[in-house]
């Protein structure tokens, strides 16, 4: 039914892993298969492909769903439907920002501190004109191929590029001054294929698995048997804790079952035992879909 694109290069590998935790394993005969399968009656068709050349692909009816960045949608100025967002990326769980640096010992503090005519370099030539030209400077914006951070100040007086935590930049000696874009990772589809009752439906329920796997990421399942004397010590150690599922056992006393963040375990689950929970059992979670 579905024609998809997904992105090769910096996502890829967190891509997979995402679809696998969904269950919709990305199947391929090599790493380096541009075509690929997924053992899923609404996937037709798979291709692994550059994330830049995605928005336009998906525009244009070749595909009709994708996965991207919002970047890549800005750059190209493409028109696609947005299924929602992927709050991953290809390191971590946090988006990554466009951004305007210049070298550390610039006089250059704020955009507005640049003159007509200022020397910028970017992957992102068509979003960076367009920024520029909204704060009413007409730069010089050149097409990096790569390495941008190391042509500042020889050869351009700033970058506009992406970062998840900026450690790349400050490494090459850079300071960002501004924020042009906050971009997650995103599902589009082509309006078209989305005007389909059938296919949106589909675009629906794959949308279902992907975000329920990225809810249960990094969370895990606790339960826990606790008396009647001991319940409310024990419900004081889960006072964060989101609606918690309570029984009552035959024998007297309660179970409980709650969703907690795996980085927490560690300190709870002594903490209840101490408090009088028993039978505690640490469950880990594929999916949560609320």
């Amino acid at each position: 039914m579905l024609r998809m694109v997904l992105p090769k290069g910096s996502l890829e590998r967190a891509t997979l892993e995402l679809f696998e935790a969904a269950d919709l394993t990305v199947h391929r005969s090599s790493a380096v298969d541009y075509k690929a399968t997924v053992d899923d009656p609404r996937i037709d068709d798979v291709r692994i492909l550059r994330p830049q050349e995605i928005p336009v692909y998906v525009a244009e009816g070749l595909f009709d769903i994708g996965i991207t960045g919002r970047d890549w949608i800005e750059e190209t100025s493409s028109e696609v439907v947005s299924l929602g967002e992927l709050k991953y990326s290809k390191a971590t769980s946090d988006p990554i920002r466009m951004v305007v640096a210049v070298a550390g010992d610039s006089e250059v503090n704020a955009v507005s501190d640049f003159s007509d005519g200022v020397r910028v370099t970017s992957e992102y030539p068509e979003l960076t004109r367009r920024y520029f030209t909204k704060h009413g400077i007409e730069a010089d914006v050149r097409l990096s191929y790569g390495a941008s951070e190391a042509k500042v100040p020889e050869i351009a007086d700033c970058v506009v590029e992406i970062t998840e935590t900026g450690r790349a930049l400050r490494a090459a000696g850079l300071r960002i001054i501004d924020t042009v874009l906050v971009s997650y990772t995103e599902v589009i589809a082509n309006p078209a294929a989305y005007e389909d009752p059938a296919k949106r439906h589909a675009m629906g329920q794959l949308m279902t698995l992907l975000n329920g796997a990225l809810n249960a990421r990094e969370k895990v399942l606790l339960k826990l048997n606790v008396s009647a004397e001991q319940f409310q010590d024990v419900l004081a150690v889960l006072p964060s804790m989101k609606s918690p599922t309570i029984s009552e056992l035959a024998g007297g006393g309660y179970a409980v079952e709650t969703v907690v963040e795996k980085r927490t375990i560690n300190v709870i689950i002594p903490a209840l035992s101490d408090a009088g929970a028993t039978d505690l059992l640490e469950i880990p979670i594929s999916k949560i879909v609320p």
